[in-house]
């Protein structure tokens, strides 16, 4: 498993921290076995006296361990500190058992390579080379503190000083490679772990526009035809005598044909923004032209004078992007509903890529929105739908391979918000012929 989902109570899994945590419990019980057998084996069948006390007694510490572990695990969450503190238990009981036993002339010293393994595996890259210096320091110290060990002979020998030279080198480089590789490798995992998550939350927000978009078309139509009905009733009525004949009914009856003529333009944008209409008849134009073009249709909707600027010295033939004139619609709206008096549309280049931003001086954003960009249903009573908005914005953005951020102008909250859309322009730009 991946270092990411091992320990809880620091962001992570807890289910996985548990599960890793009795895992290395029974690889410690698996461990107290082997040792509890081979010292029996060794002293009473093999014949070689060893201090069974204290040997015992390291076995019988890695049993309490456990025991505490068992307790404690299913109570409150394992940390990494707490986690490393039991791998240095373990540690210490096998270097007891190594001193008792003939120090690093027991074939069994190579088990401090297991602990390096289980440090890169469960903990972070400082402990992990922590358990390498540690296991190396010790190795050294047992080449030289550890008592000699009488066996019977025959099975007696001495081992040179550059053989123990030779072998503590030997042991530090591959518990220094153990290391160095399992991390990069947990790392590896954890990133491509994130990636997928990453790939699953994207692909749950796509659902979801779906299914909005499924909701907004149908609600689209089944409204289109009452209002239809009310704009053929509102002509009728025109033509009534009490009605053409006085000058206030007339001047309701225009203001009530305005209104439904707006309500039909709103939901010829929610089928647009669905992608009904998107494709059909597309329209060649020009991005300064594009652009003016949204602004000054914003303009005559709302009757707010909201500024264009651009800085660019070329003018690319585009396609009309719907959705992303829709997008950059939204954002006016927000603008204004956060209380912006004055209000601005900028582009400019960054080398291949189009960069536009919705500045505003309003109310600016709250902290709960600028921390769930992109995420739906983030809004807040002060900015009606600026959550929803920016959700919209940053999926037909990341459809065109682009990116949206957002942020408080000026120093914080209330003095003002900037929203910024990056997009690649060829993914609305014409081709230029014979390119």
């Amino acid at each position: 498993m991946a270092a990411s989902d091992i320990i809880a109570g620091t962001g992570l899994r807890e289910d996985a921290g548990r599960r890793n945590v009795r895992l290395l419990s029974i690889l410690r019980w698996l461990a107290v076995g082997g040792q509890l057998a081979t010292i029996l084996l060794v002293h009473f069948i093999v014949g070689v006296h060893l201090p069974l006390v204290p040997m015992l007694g390291a076995v019988a510490v890695l049993v309490a361990l456990n025991l505490a572990i068992g307790q404690i695990v299913g109570r409150r969450p394992i940390t990494y500190g707490a986690l490393f503190a039991t791998l240095l238990v373990d540690v210490a009981c096998l270097t007891t058992q190594l001193y008792l036993s003939g120090g690093v002339g027991n074939p069994f010293v190579t088990l401090f390579l297991l602990q390096v393994v289980i440090a890169a595996l469960l903990l972070r890259d400082h402990a992990s080379w922590a358990m390498v210096a540690l296991s190396s320091a010790l190795f050294a110290w047992l080449a030289h503190a550890a008592p000699p060990f009488a066996l019977p002979r025959g099975w007696a020998s001495t081992l040179s000083t550059p053989y123990i030279a030779g072998s503590w080198f030997n042991f530090t480089l591959t518990a220094t490679l153990l290391a160095l590789f399992v991390t990069r490798i947990v790392r590896n995992v954890s990133e491509h772990d994130a990636r997928l998550a990453a790939l699953r939350q994207r692909a749950a927000e796509e659902e979801h526009i779906v299914r909005m978009g499924l909701l907004a078309s149908g609600a689209a139509h089944e409204l289109g035809t009452p209002l239809s009905s009310i704009a053929v009733m509102l002509g009728d009525w025109r033509r009534e005598p009490a009605i053409a004949t006085s000058p206030a009914l007339l001047a309701d009856l225009d203001d009530m044909r305005t209104e439904v003529t707006r309500c039909k333009d709103i939901l010829s944008q929610v089928l647009l923004a669905s992608g009904e209409v998107r494709g059909m008849g597309p329209v060649r134009t020009t991005l300064k032209t594009f652009l003016s073009g949204i602004v000054g249709d914003w303009r005559g909707k709302t009757q707010v004078a909201a500024a264009y600027e651009h800085l660019m010295t070329s003018d690319p033939r585009i396609v009309a992007d719907k959705a992303l004139a829709q997008t950059i619609t939204n954002l006016l709206d927000n603008a204004l509903e956060a209380g912006g008096r004055t209000i601005a549309l900028c582009a400019w280049w960054d080398g291949d890529r189009l960069v536009l931003s919705v500045r505003d001086d309003g109310r600016g954003f709250a902290p709960a929105i600028l921390d769930g960009l992109g995420k739906p249903y983030m809004s807040t009573k002060t900015r009606r739908g600026a959550g929803l908005g920016l959700f919209l914005a940053v999926n037909v953005l990341r459809t065109l391979g682009g990116t949206v951020s957002a942020r408080n102008r000026e120093g914080g909250e209330g003095g003002g918000g900037e929203v910024t859309l990056t997009l690649p322009i060829a993914a609305i730009s014409i081709p230029e012929e014979g390119a």
